[in-house]
């Protein structure tokens, strides 16, 4: 928007029309002090400023306008037709002003430079908005950089931790096999099973985020039995957790079109989320059901909970709560690779969460194939 600003009621009224029929949006001001107070209240691309005027005038006008933070960068054009002298225009200039035009003004002359003008405004406003963000992509990639460093290191501390478990497990193996002790055999090798399968885990997760990273990553698809699917993997987790209590409230009673590995690796990693984020409680709810031809499932735990800025960031790839990164081992993939599965399945993933109450996971998948399934 350009601001007028005389104190001459015909010249504001002549000026305003001729700039309107060339499409520009204008506002008036007919002193000083009602331009001051219309800069403070609305955004100009121009002002269009009357050196003679009655209490202030023009340059003093401008030298006010440019100790506003919101109007520093504002535009001015001063208008004379009795200073025209060079040491009034050099004030003008001095004062913040961009040109300095003298009257009677040449409309065709003004018209050429609020145009020009326009146009270095319109660009420098385009490469302000592409230098921003450029620097958002700069924060956003420092950013992701991190991340993968403390992944990184992460990674190579929870992989570090199952093998030199299993290495101490196999020296005491040795040490029972040279005395005899079968009893003694059989509970190290137990316990080395247990970190193998740690870490097999964390390389199958880590397998995953580079088939994903890489579009690599494979579905069988098919129709399944969800409910046999789902108390089968309750069975297996509540024989793991036998302190922890797995009710489930609700069922499907239908086939399921998806991946059944890949939905069983989900409702895994919500299940044993929900147990190692809930220390002194002792159940976990499941809730199961259809709507709108919708599987739902949602993984509710009574444990520590999360602040609500970080219910954004949890489904992102290398994201750890920071006040649970400490307390609790894992690489901070297992729910990014869940997001990205449900979403290969054309399905939804979310969390309800109210700190120190605790979480509730929960998805959505189609039951019906989709036509981009075909």
């Amino acid at each position: 928007m350009i601001l007028l600003v005389d104190d001459t009621p015909e010249n504001l009224i002549s000026l305003k029309n001729v700039l309107e029929k060339h499409g520009f949006e204008v506002d008036t001001a007919n002193s000083g002090e009602e331009a001051l107070k219309k800069v403070l209240k609305n955004s100009y691309v121009l002002i269009i400023l009357d050196v003679q005027m009655p209490e202030m005038d023009g340059f003093e006008v401008a030298e006010v306008i440019s100790g506003y933070s919101k109007a520093k960068e504002t535009a001015i054009i001063f208008l004379s037709a009795a200073n025209t002298e060079f040491r009034f225009i050099a004030k003008g200039y001095s004062s913040g002003g961009l040109d300095y035009i003298t009257k009677p003004v040449d409309i065709n002359i003004l018209l050429l430079k609020i145009k020009t003008f326009y146009r270095i405004y319109e660009q420098s406003r385009k490469l302000s908005e592409m230098q921003s963000i450029l620097l958002e992509e700069i924060e956003f990639r420092k950013e992701a950089e991190k991340k993968k460093d403390e992944f990184i290191s992460i990674a190579s501390h929870e992989l570090k931790t199952p093998l030199t478990s299993v290495k101490g497990y196999i020296q005491l193996l040795e040490r029972g096999l040279n005395k005899g002790d079968i009893d003694l055999v059989k509970s190290h090798l137990a316990k080395a099973q247990i970190q193998l399968e740690k870490l097999n885990g964390l390389i199958a997760d880590l397998l995953d985020i580079s088939k994903i990273e890489s579009g690599k990553i494979k579905f069988n698809k098919q129709y399944f039995d969800f409910d046999q699917l789902l108390n089968g993997i309750i069975e297996v987790i509540q024989q793991s957790n036998p302190g922890f209590k797995i009710v489930k409230e609700g069922s499907v009673n239908t086939n399921i079109f998806g991946d059944e590995m890949r939905i069983e690796q989900v409702i895994v990693n919500f299940l044993t989320n929900a147990i190692k984020y809930s220390p002194g409680t002792a159940e976990v709810l499941i809730t199961v059901n259809l709507q709108n031809n919708q599987l739902y499932l949602g993984v509710k735990d009574f444990g520590i909970g999360m602040h609500p800025e970080q219910l954004t960031k949890v489904f992102e790839k290398f994201y750890r709560v920071e006040e649970t990164s400490h307390r609790f081992q894992g690489l901070g993939i297992g729910l990014y690779i869940s997001s990205e599965i449900i979403k290969r399945h054309g399905g939804e993933i979310n969390v309800r969460s109210v700190y120190g109450e605790g979480s509730e996971f929960y998805f959505t998948i189609p039951v019906e194939q989709l036509s981009s399934d075909v």
